[in-house]
């Protein structure tokens, strides 16, 4: 026969409301006490049940992940960090897929936010007003994004093309172009606006060439502007703008890298496997989805945290002050530039 709640409780000399905590929230017991829990439950090898776990929480033990593009290779990075966090938590992930369209990102976010705990906005579309009303209907993390005080993980755009241009510079480029993404996307305006304050500090011409879309015939498009520019090196806003810039590139005769340097942004599987291999800021996209759930469990956490155990936490302790950051709290990571054999020495 199963092991109990009642069980555990008996073993561990606590009641089953304490059991009840010590295993679904446990930063509000008293450590002491949880490990007693803890160590009940595994030697009798109990399992909580979730729907019951769900009646003392309030909880689904559901969050939501709705990203703009799955083909896109940048996402499943990031769904993978999601989903490696919330299996630690025990927590199952709904994943959505809005085909880059901003109205069926509105609409899946409405359908998931009465199934779901929280949600997770990977690269959201949606408007400032869309936004706000989200945020003040359910729990949400953005990622690659940011609005006002939502909580979300963001990436170092800054520095990102502070790093590409530093590199571009060594190699004696004075004349670089930029390949931007959708002029919706947020992140092509803040990398845009990073490499241009880049250019500015290191004295060198920043070409727009303009705004494309983030696929492979983006980068086909835009090549032959790139060429018109004389520029000696290109950034694109993603990788798959840039193998779209190699390949049109290549088919025009020209040479990368001693005819143009080739930047791209992400590090997808892909930058290693073309010719040439590409260099490339790499993004560290697991790492943003495991945070991205990190905060959003932290938020619900404190939404329906009871009264801590007599001996617990008490307010002010360092569980507390983690949900209150995570609360307003906005976590940057910091991208690596990869050099491949992409970039080299200015043509004459």
């Amino acid at each position: 026969m199963a092991a109990t709640i009642r069980d555990v409780a008996r073993l561990a000399g606590v009641s089953t409301s304490t059991v009840s905590r010590a295993l679904s929230v446990p930063d509000l017991v008293n450590a002491t006490t949880r490990a007693k829990v803890q160590s009940a439950a595994a030697s009798l090898g109990y399992a909580p049940n979730k729907a019951a776990r769900g009646l003392i929480t309030g909880r689904t033990g559901n969050i939501g992940l709705v990203l703009p593009d799955l083909a896109n290779p940048f996402f499943p990075s990031v769904v993978k960090g999601v989903q490696s966090r919330a299996r630690a938590a025990d927590v199952a992930v709904f994943v959505a897929d809005t085909d880059e369209n901003d109205l069926a990102e509105i609409n899946l976010v409405r359908a998931l936010a009465k199934q779901v705990d929280g949600l997770i906005l990977c690269s959201p579309r949606a408007n400032a007003d869309e936004l706000k009303r989200i945020a003040a209907e359910t729990t949400v993390v953005l990622v690659n994004r940011l609005f006002d005080d939502i909580p979300a993980v963001v990436f170092d755009h800054q520095d990102g093309m502070r790093q590409a241009v530093a590199h571009l510079v060594a190699l004696g480029h004075q004349r670089i172009a930029w390949v931007g993404g959708p002029v919706s996307s947020w992140s092509s305006e803040q990398r845009g606006s990073g490499l241009a304050a880049a250019a500015a500090s290191q004295g060198v011409e920043l070409v727009q060439v303009g705004h494309f879309p983030p696929y492979y015939d983006g980068g086909m498009a835009a090549a032959d502007q790139v060429v018109a520019t004389g520029a000696t090196a290109v950034i694109a806003y993603n990788d798959l703008v840039a193998f779209g810039l190699l390949g049109r590139l290549h088919l025009r005769g020209l040479s990368v890298p001693a005819d143009i340097s080739v930047v791209g942004i992400d590090d997808i599987e892909a930058a290693t496997m073309v010719r040439p291999t590409l260099t490339t800021v790499r993004l560290p996209k697991q790492q943003a989805g495991r945070l991205a759930v990190e905060l959003l469990l932290s938020l619900l956490d404190e939404a329906v945290a009871p009264t801590p155990e007599p001996g617990g936490d008490s307010p002010g302790s360092q569980p507390d002050r983690a949900r209150a950051e995570a609360k307003t709290n906005h976590r940057s990571l910091t991208g690596e530039l990869m050099v491949r054999d992409s970039t080299g020495v200015a043509a004459r």
